[in-house]
């Protein structure tokens, strides 16, 4: 290993990720620190072998998919200060 990677900050992980102070100074929009959650992608037509998969893709698909309208759900009120 190149003994120059060792000491790189990139490498070695000595330089920390900005807050969220620095990274959102004031003033900053809402959507920009708060984003909409996105919702899950949906199975391809080929992604489900038609097997009876416990749990099936698409078994998985729904609970993602209940995770995300309830975060969805949150993420609203917190927009309207509920």
């Amino acid at each position: 290993m190149d003994a120059s990677l060792v000491h790189s900050p990139a490498v070695s992980g000595s330089e920390s990720e900005p807050s969220a102070a620095e990274a959102f100074p004031a003033g900053t929009p809402a959507r920009v620190t708060d984003p909409r959650p996105l919702p899950p992608e949906p199975p391809l037509p080929g992604d489900c072998c038609q097997s009876g998969c416990i749990p099936c893709v698409y078994d998985l698909y729904e609970e993602a998919r209940e995770r995300y309208l309830a975060a969805l759900q949150a993420w609203e009120a917190r927009q309207h200060g509920e």
